[in-house]
């Protein structure tokens, strides 16, 4: 009884989809992102949270399942294996009488597909999620060519909207679903990490620290092979849940192939509360990723005045003018070689003045006000659908 009031105070209620939740942590960003929102708007919006109660690797959550649970003026629900069905799902809209469905990802059954078919008469936006990019589309492209296929079929992108995070994402889902369509765009809440005074930089020596899924998609195999033409003392740790055992199983053998002056310490998965300490102890970011729509372990490494080397495929561009890092290709390890010997032969003092660079690059390149009017403009229906962000 009391929720209900609450609910009914506010005029707009968001009921929001994606397969996983906090504490759930394994999925990454698109957890970030979701909670940052919630901080965000749930003072605004009534949010209602519906997602699986598990984690990627389909460990089950210490929650309980199938009820919903208050979260800070928003609320979640986990849902069981036993309750993913058609039926309790439309159910479960109709009782939550949502203004708008929030439907994150494209290729979920239950996340994706079903809300679309089971909520009608409601607007519903689709947010990508960065799975259109097309570095993101070349990874299994069979099985993604099919579902697309599928949501063409049922012409499913004409019964909703979508939610771009920069530009170039809103270009990405025009190239798949046409330009016929309404495209949101609404940038990434950040999660600002306080500032770490820099670790202490010998020359000739480096930490570098990567911290997500290991898989093809982020191309930790590609700055493995880099290393092996490194000539500089460098230790490499590698943070985060193995996402693909074969892509890892390479890794290990381009590990075993590395020069004496290489150490790599695989440190397994940390939870996002350990994120900050594991920062601490590197000098430099790397994640030279085939595409990242926002990438928040990186941002996070700006905040906290972390130099990055990471690709051109992501937002963040533009990093050696701003002494912030440096881009590299995603298929060029020669140049991601450069990049870690340009950091290794740094001095102290230019390293704390790149650090220094590093966090004001963060801190200038979001703002949270324009992003927090653009969801808002979102979900209420109002305001433009192509509010400008800052690009790097």
């Amino acid at each position: 009884k009391v929720v209900l009031n609450n609910l009914m105070l506010k005029e707009n209620i968001v009921l929001v989809f994606y397969d996983f939740f906090a504490p759930a942590y394994k999925a990454g960003g698109p957890i970030q992102s979701l909670l940052s929102m919630q901080v965000a708007l749930g003072r605004e919006l009534v949010l209602k949270f519906l997602c699986s109660n598990k984690d990627l690797d389909n460990t089950i959550l210490n929650v309980q399942a199938d009820l919903w649970h208050p979260l800070n003026g928003s609320y979640v629900f986990y849902a069981s294996q036993s309750f993913l069905k058609f039926k309790s799902i439309r159910d479960l809209i109709v009782k939550a009488k949502p203004s708008v469905i929030f439907i994150n990802g494209i290729y979920s059954m239950y996340f994706n597909f079903i809300p679309l078919i089971a909520s009608k008469g409601i607007r519903k936006i689709v947010s990508a999620r960065g799975m259109l990019h097309p570095g993101a589309l070349s990874q299994k492209p069979f099985k993604k060519k099919i579902y697309l296929s599928i949501w063409k079929l049922f012409q499913f992108h004409k019964k909703c909207e979508f939610h771009a995070t920069n530009l170039e994402e809103k270009g990405c889902i025009e190239k798949v679903f046409g330009t016929n369509i309404k495209v949101w765009v609404a940038g990434n809440f950040p999660n600002n990490l306080v500032y770490q005074a820099p670790l202490i930089k010998v020359k000739g020596s480096l930490i570098i620290i990567s911290v997500a899924l290991v898989s093809a998609m982020k191309n930790h195999l590609l700055v493995l092979e880099a290393l092996k033409a490194v000539t500089y003392n460098i230790e490499y740790r590698i943070f985060g849940p193995i996402k693909d055992a074969g892509y890892w199983k390479l890794c290990e053998e381009a590990i075993l192939a590395l020069p004496t002056n290489v150490k790599v310490v695989y440190g397994g998965e940390i939870t996002p509360d350990l994120v900050p300490e594991a920062l601490e102890d590197a000098h430099v970011f790397v994640l030279p990723s085939k595409s990242e729509n926002f990438g928040h372990a990186i941002y996070e490494a700006m905040a906290a005045g972390k130099p990055v080397i990471t690709s051109h495929n992501t937002p963040w561009n533009n990093l050696s003018a701003c002494k912030a890092g440096i881009n590299t290709s995603i298929e060029d390890s020669p140049e991601i070689r450069d990049a870690i010997e340009y950091f290794a032969l740094m001095d102290n003092d230019t390293f704390i003045d790149w650090s220094k660079s590093t966090r004001d690059y963060a801190l200038k390149a979001v703002d949270v006000k324009i992003i927090k009017q653009q969801y808002l403009d979102m979900f209420k229906g109002t305001g433009s659908s192509t509010i400008p962000l800052h690009e790097n």
